[in-house]
């Protein structure tokens, strides 16, 4: 998989004594460390990482940041062991990687990894900056505060009126009430717009006359799930696939939408709060249907860039300011050219990203 942009490097640990298997994946450094965060699942692959790298080395430089692509995975089942466990784990993978953090590799939060398993990781490796997302405690901007689903919501303010919806008596759903699902929604609903729809792990909800956001919250806090929400429908987590709403937000699995999948969606807007949600291909068969689709690298770009200010030692006003200005000036840049040339819109954040990338590459062609 390898091509003229990377990966530069991949780092494969283990640690038998802690039942440690990790790897991360270096896509490319022309503009800076590689950055990503860490995911940890019990099915996590080097190319899912691989993937995931490669779409932070063109979210990196399509934001403007001074960062490269990289991604990091540790094999394990968070549910199945303690948290003491799951500290000895995080701990053994930060040790292992000291060659190449932070000189080429900067951690931040992902799947079943928040601020205190950060805070464990740069305790491990003795820098600070090793990892972004830590605890306010430490001088951190942790992933909590919300910056990826609040820059997701100003791409679906502005995706919004490239797709001709007046937001505020606009539909959506939302796949994933996680931490990005959870923040979308929440500025979504506080602008107007009407949540019909929501899943997690254990499945969908789905009523058209609207979910109160403050009750379904409360209900995901205390039950776990949001299918102990009884005024809605229940059903199977990929239905939220079929449900008819103005606008998807994906917010959790990678590959959530297949080819297959194309002729059930009835949505006009769908935003990837998530990363690699779909494959490129998947985009041009919904951008042929008329779908229009903004990318996981322009829309959920939120999360390096505040990972960007914590990383020069901004406060979180900064913060919100820099991802809101970031997030509506390129995702209008984005959906401009991609309008005006009729092309899907990766067509044009990736054609800006490369350039800026070849730039500064020194190994890629010109």
């Amino acid at each position: 998989m390898h091509d003229e942009f990377g990966p530069e490097k991949i780092v494969e640990v283990y640690d038998a004594k802690a039942n440690m298997h990790g790897f991360v994946v270096i896509d490319n450094t022309a503009l800076g460390p590689g950055k990503g965060g860490i995911r940890m699942t019990p099915g996590v692959t080097k190319e899912e990482v691989f993937r995931l790298a490669r779409a932070m080395t063109w979210k990196n430089a399509l934001a403007g940041l001074p960062f490269g692509g990289a991604k990091s995975g540790i094999i394990a089942n968070p549910r199945q062991f303690s948290i003491e466990k799951k500290e000895e784990i995080v701990k053994s993978f930060a040790k292992a990687l000291k060659e190449v953090s932070p000189s080429k590799y900067i951690a931040a939060p992902d799947i079943s990894m928040g601020e205190k398993e950060v805070k464990w990781f740069v305790e491990a490796n003795g820098d600070m900056k090793s990892a972004t997302g830590k605890p306010s405690a430490l001088g951190g901007l942790p992933h909590e505060l919300g910056s990826t689903g609040f820059g997701v919501y100003h791409a679906t303010v502005v995706g919004a009126k490239y797709a001709n919806l007046d937001l505020k008596n606009s539909t959506f759903a939302v796949e994933g009430f996680g931490n990005v699902g959870w923040f979308a929604a929440k500025y979504l609903t506080d602008h107007g717009a009407k949540l019909i729809a929501v899943s997690d792990s254990k499945g969908v909800v789905h009523k058209n006359n609207g979910i109160d956001f403050e009750t379904i919250s409360k209900i995901k806090k205390e039950k776990g799930t949001v299918t102990e929400f009884k005024e809605g429908i229940c059903e199977e987590c990929e239905s939220i696939l079929d449900v008819k709403a103005d606008i998807l937000i994906t917010a959790a699995i990678p590959d959530l939408i297949k080819a297959g999948d194309v002729d059930r969606l009835n949505f006009k807007l769908v935003v990837e709060g998530s990363n690699i949600p779909m494959t490129y291909a998947v985009e041009e068969l919904l951008h042929t249907k008329g779908i229009l689709v903004i990318p996981d690298f322009v829309a959920n770009a939120g999360g390096v860039i505040s990972s960007y200010v914590e990383y020069k030692g901004g406060d979180k006003n900064e913060m919100f300011k820099t991802v809101e200005e970031k997030i509506v000036a390129n995702t209008d840049l984005v959906l401009k050219k991609a309008t005006e040339n009729k092309v899907p819109p990766r067509i044009v954040g990736m054609k800006i990203a490369q350039k800026r990338v070849r730039k500064k590459c020194k190994v890629c062609s010109v």
